[in-house]
């Protein structure tokens, strides 16, 4: 029996042993990644595939499950999957970037073990390394709230996620190459919903019926927003948190966003078209899907229900009208507002702009000035076997420095149990959309202009949501609270694609002195060593 199989056996009893102590349940899944062809936009291209599925299957997972996903990479060059939203809590392990994780190399396996500790909501997973995810290996994943747990709206008649974004004709080593080279991507050539362009997908409703719809932005690039012909959709959740039920005829879903809303088959009898558009550009790309009443007489009609364009103050209205519900339940039977956030006194203010620099004569992207560069070794790695040399803490400043560009693998320390405020500030003409693993925090304030320590008069101290991914307006900022009550090695990056892979993200060590499994769990036995790590020992079976 190999090694491979050894471990596997191992694993299972020791589920098999954990499911009799009564732990919380386990789900099993087996993916296969492999290229194949698919036809998106009408043209031919080199798809990833899991399962030889494109998008790849759904997750679909109560609160604490353990999530165990066996993935085999048969791509011909290294792979890793990332699960956006998923706090991987104590369990950096397995957050499947490059900074926590090894690749898994071609003909190999890797097991995640994941545990969807103390959350609801609407996620995806999506492939982190180099850029794949131009190529697809994306899939939605959803938590359900547990049996008892009362959720604020009757259970709806039935519940779909759609996968948004952004999407090119070119291979994806193509367009690596192009970022490569130092140059800018051309501009997208459409937009996909769940994989397919125009009228790709029908949706089949009853009328009179309530459904619920989940919307993720899974795009490289660019914004997004969606309207419903005919209907309205009233937000029920953003990324974890139940919102107030605010009605809105069109949603602006930036980059690595998601959210979920009911939509209300109340219209007469016939198709009406889901529309897709991209926002803040100049040229305007737009998709469709069909939602088909089950007894429909037609077809649906032109023109396609208006969307906004280019208008930001539109956008930011939006976004402040997104609050969260303080007399729902989260993933416990407790009040989401039962916890002040806006009472805590933060310890630590971090501010961090983003910046556009040419370095050595190639167009590159950063945070505070530095631009990220991949080390030899997953920085979580050669934090756990004390090898020097890897990176350095403090490789970040707290602050901008409004300084040059450079190069830099950039970590940022900080201590367990600190309560942190983070601004965001843009200097830039783009839209800009955050992402910061292993976490969920409060969007306090955005607004246009530059911030200071008056703009904390402007803040929302009471009910604004609590999420993981944010937008940053042009010539704009966005302030965050955040507790740092996840220890680990977190990457926080940019979900624009092609400015995460020039270096506008960097890793947070969010360190605990007391080496406990309270505070995070060992090192999974079967991680895989590579770099400076190979040949180590993880630990004994």
């Amino acid at each position: 029996m190999g090694k491979t199989s050894l471990l596997a056996s191992f694993l299972f009893f020791s589920l098999l042993i954990s499911s009799v102590r009564g732990d919380d349940p386990y789900r099993f899944f087996t993916w296969n990644i492999t290229y194949g062809d698919i036809w998106p936009l009408g043209v031919k291209q080199q798809g990833i595939l899991i399962n030889g599925q494109f998008p790849g299957p759904q997750i679909e997972a109560v609160t604490n499950d353990n999530i165990i996903i066996n993935v085999f990479n048969s791509l011909p060059e290294p792979f890793l999957l990332s699960w956006n939203g998923i706090q991987q809590r104590r369990n950096s392990w397995q957050d499947g970037v490059y900074g926590t994780n090894c690749p898994i190399p071609p003909r190999r396996n890797f097991t995640y073990v994941l545990q969807v500790k103390d959350q609801i909501g609407s996620y995806f997973y999506f492939p982190s390394l180099a850029f794949h995810k131009a190529a697809g290996g994306f899939g939605g994943f959803r938590i359900l709230s547990r049996p008892l747990i009362p959720v604020p709206f009757p259970p709806p008649a039935g519940d779909h996620t759609l996968l948004i974004g952004d999407w090119y004709k070119a291979n994806h080593t193509v367009l690596k190459y192009i970022l490569d080279s130092g140059r800018n991507l051309p501009f997208p050539d459409g937009v996909l919903i769940n994989g397919r362009g125009w009228n790709g997908n029908y949706f089949t409703v009853d009328r009179g019926k309530t459904y619920r719809f989940r919307i993720s932005n899974v795009g490289l690039t660019t914004s997004l927003n969606i309207r419903f012909q005919g209907h309205t959709m009233k937000l029920v959740e953003v990324e974890g948190s139940h919102t107030l039920q605010n009605t809105y005829s069109s949603l602006d879903v930036h980059l690595g966003q998601s959210y979920s809303v009911l939509v209300t088959a109340d219209q007469p009898p016939r198709d009406y078209y889901i529309v897709v558009s991209t926002r803040f550009t100049s040229t305007v790309l737009t998709t469709t899907a069909i939602l088909h009443y089950s007894n429909s007489f037609g077809k649906p009609v032109d023109p396609l229900p208006w969307g906004p364009t280019i208008q930001i103050d539109w956008s930011l209205n939006q976004a402040r009208s997104v609050r969260w519900n303080l007399s729902a339940s989260g993933p416990r039977p407790n009040p989401q507002g039962s916890y002040h956030y806006g009472l805590v006194n933060t310890t630590r203010t971090i501010r961090l702009a983003n910046s556009a620099p040419i370095i050595n004569g190639k167009q590159r992207y950063a945070v505070n000035s530095v631009s990220f560069i991949p080390a030899d070794t997953p920085l979580k790695l050669a934090d756990f076997y004390k090898i020097s040399g890897v990176f350095s803490l403090g490789s970040i400043p707290y602050n901008p420095t409004f300084g040059g560009g450079y190069l830099q693998t950039s970590v940022m320390a900080a201590n367990f149990r600190e309560y942190v405020e983070i601004v965001f500030e843009n200097y830039e003409d783009t839209v800009q959309s955050w992402h910061i693993d292993g976490y969920s925090f409060w969007v306090v304030g955005m607004d246009g202009g530059q911030w200071t320590a008056a703009s904390r008069k402007s803040y929302n101290l009471r009910d604004t949501v609590n999420r993981c991914t944010v937008q940053v307006y042009p010539k704009g900022w966005t302030a965050i609270y955040m507790p740092l009550d996840n220890v680990g090695m977190w990457n926080v990056r940019s979900e624009n694609w092609a400015r995460q892979y020039l270096g506008q993200q960097f890793y947070l060590r969010v360190y605990s002195p007391a080496n406990s499994w309270r505070d995070e769990y060992p090192i999974p036995r079967n991680a895989l060593l590579c770099g400076r790590a190979a040949g180590r020992r993880t630990r004994p079976l």
